[in-house]
């Protein structure tokens, strides 16, 4: 698998040798220069009774502003994306029948599961648990207690069993409610008190929930990606909680064009003179998505292939043969998952047959939090724009400047979005939206994993700046909801107090020596034990802290 520092951003695949050449993201477009010739400034008053000459300038001034509004349309109609199909030029509306619950979303890794705590997690407005049973089947209710409405996800595991920790209700399996602490002896458990529950399934090492009550799951609807199945096939995989909306999350992943310039220098392929104008070749359109060729408008050909599909999936393939005559695929792969008003959550896995050496040098946590750090570089431009599409409450046509030679699969997403928006809880299409009906919960109160990992060592939760509850921090961006950064920040926590303590101890020893051998030994050791300290400082900076750009530090 490519292992370069911008391995984990969208859309981009570098190859791990040189003679595989470089990245296909690398490709990102220029956007041309809008060359709209401006109509013509008014004409001053004319006299109450004009000449003849003046009713002839009159004419031949309103001729060039109908030929400068012409121009223009025919230079927008050049560069800018147009209808994508024969009803969108014939002014017709395509709905398709959908239901935002009738289908599978990607909740977590998992690996990152843990056996240990009940998982807290949403679905636009649905709130949910996961949890491990003793047997470590996996089960998924609904995150509220029948007798208060306190969160399970609060609560803890009492032999398998699911406890509500306001007053030690416990549930299994299909949600039944099996003790309740305040019940007479002689008492039954009434048949309400128990849970809702949600159909889960693991499938290639990610857990999908079915969100219709009212449907029976179908399991053909479950993702498969022949890559990943593919023999010898090994990916990196790492999960992103971001402050802002599902469909601009999507916007940004399908968005090779702004890689090079909100990117430049973050690893060797990604630089800002390289940006240029990108080709797509739209090759499928259905209820459930789309899908097509893309590549830099020089290639001979279109190598990558990106496919979306409902409801928020979405790939980015290519393949190459290398100079033995063995087919590779790479697959960067896009799991989404709407976690309510202005907040998504997203697994990104990379993979591919051919593995870079180099990922056999750096540690998962160093790509963890490089993946961080590219995902840090977007924060600012895609939570503006999420203020403004809630603030101006009109459809994305009517504030975007799509252009063809880099903003095609923004716009075919957003025409999607407005055969189904009308099965979301809301959506922002290209020509309609429809806003949310339920207002936005802000939860100040960390709750479930959240609060256990940041009540835990290194520091209690809300002191400090690392373990604030704050999604725009990354500490609780990705690290709470990687279980091998969090065993990476504790070791380097406790590596860095041992060697602390330790060189203090020895400072100490190299006053109270009398030998001058002896204090040099003891002062050079102490040194190299301060040196320890500050590399641990450094690593846990790297996993915890948000990148921030030159030209914006203080």
């Amino acid at each position: 698998m490519p292992m370069s520092l911008l391995h984990f951003h969208p859309l981009r695949f570098p190859s791990s040798t040189a003679a595989a050449a470089a990245a296909a993201a690398k490709a990102a477009s220029s956007l041309p220069k809008l060359s709209l010739t401006p109509p013509a400034p008014p004409l001053k008053s004319i006299p109450s009774r004009p000449t003849t000459s003046s009713f002839r300038l009159r004419a031949v001034s309103t001729g060039f502003r109908d030929a400068a509004a012409a121009s223009v349309e025919d230079d927008d109609a050049k560069v800018l994306v147009g209808p994508a199909s024969e009803e969108e030029r014939r002014g017709e509306r395509v709905v398709a029948d959908y239901d935002w619950t009738e289908e599978w979303y990607p909740l977590y890794l998992t690996s990152d599961i843990p056996d240990d705590a009940p998982l807290g997690l949403t679905v636009f407005d649905k709130q949910l648990v996961l949890y491990r049973d003793g047997d470590g089947l996996l089960w998924c209710y609904e995150d509220r207690c029948p007798h208060r409405l306190a969160k399970l996800s609060e609560g803890q595991l009492i032999d398998g069993r699911l406890e509500c920790l306001y007053h030690g209700w416990q549930f299994e399996g299909e949600g039944k409610c099996v003790k309740i602490p305040q019940l007479p002896a002689d008492a039954k458990i009434p048949r309400s008190a128990c849970v809702k529950t949600y159909e889960v399934r693991d499938s290639q090492g990610v857990v999908w929930v079915w969100m219709s009550q009212k449907t029976p799951p179908n399991f053909s609807k479950i993702p498969w990606f022949e890559n990943f199945a593919r023999p010898g096939f090994q990916d990196t995989s790492t999960t992103h909680e971001l402050p802002y909306d599902h469909s601009i999350l999507l916007e940004n992943l399908m968005d090779p064009a702004h890689i090079p310039i909100s990117h430049d220098r973050t690893d060797w392929t990604a630089k800002r003179e390289d940006a240029q104008p990108l080709c797509f070749q739209v090759t499928e359109r259905t209820d459930r998505g789309f899908a097509g060729l893309w590549g830099k408008e020089k290639d001979e050909s279109l190598p990558n292939f990106l496919r979306f599909e409902a409801p928020c999936v979405l790939q980015n393939n290519r393949e190459f043969v290398d100079k033995n005559g063995v087919k590779h695929y790479f697959t960067g792969l896009f799991l989404c998952r709407p976690t309510g008003q202005g907040k998504s959550m997203l697994i990104v896995r990379f993979g591919g047959t051919m593995r870079s050496p180099l990922a056999k040098v750096f540690p998962k946590w160093y790509f963890h939090q490089n993946a961080s750090k590219v995902f840090e570089q977007d924060m600012g431009f895609l939570s503006s724009q999420n203020e403004v599409l809630i603030k101006e409450k009109v459809p994305t046509k009517q504030l975007y400047l799509n252009l063809r030679s880099s903003d095609t699969w923004v716009a075919e997403y957003r025409k999607w979005m407005d055969k189904v928006g009308h099965g979301m809880p809301y959506h922002f299409g290209h020509n309609t939206i429809s806003l949310p009906k339920e207002p936005a919960v802000v939860e100040h109160a960390p709750a479930g994993l959240v609060a256990r990992a940041s009540a835990s060592s290194p520091a209690k939760g809300g002191v400090g700046t690392m373990h604030a509850p704050n999604l725009a921090n990354r500490y609780f961006r990705h690290v709470i909801h990687c279980k091998g950064c969090r065993d990476i920040v504790k070791a380097f926590e406790a590596w860095k107090n041992g060697l602390f303590a330790l060189a203090a101890a020895l400072t100490a020893l190299a006053i109270l020596a009398s030998a001058r051998q002896w204090k040099v030994i003891l002062l050079a050791t102490a040194t190299a034990c301060f040196g320890g300290v500050y590399v641990c400082s450094a690593a846990i900076a790297m996993n915890t802290t948000n990148f921030v750009r030159t030209h914006r530090r203080l």
